[in-house]
């Protein structure tokens, strides 16, 4: 019998996801498990609650740079999922949710000018 696992496609040289780092120290990290992107620590579609937790704190500061961190994640984790099950598998628009929408990057809605509230 054939190794399941040889069926999944490669890895891409996108984006390494190795953030969030560790928390606390010695804990398993909540990094996902590529190509089905599930935690590792908890085994729930990534970025789990604990990874967002911890990435907002380690990105504190720096939003830009954990928008390109979650959209070029974001980009990798389309194509995998996709290849694994291009029939049924999540939209775009659901990764886009769960992936990038979450982060810091958000704008605000803007009332057009004139306009008292």
């Amino acid at each position: 019998m054939r190794d399941p696992l040889r069926r999944l496609p490669p890895a891409r040289l996108g984006p390494y996801a190795d953030r969030p780092r560790p928390y606390p120290p010695g804990h398993p990290p909540h990094l996902p498990v590529r190509p089905i992107w599930l935690c590792r620590a908890c085994g729930r579609p990534w970025p789990c609650a604990e990874a967002r937790l911890l990435l907002r704190v380690e990105y504190d500061g720096s939003p830009v740079d954990l928008a390109i961190y979650l959209s070029g994640l974001y980009h990798e984790a389309t194509h995998d999922l996709f290849h694994l099950n291009p029939y049924d598998g999540p939209t775009p628009r659901d990764l886009f949710e769960r992936f990038v929408a979450w982060g810091p990057y958000r704008r605000g809605i803007v009332e057009p000018p004139g306009r008292n509230r």
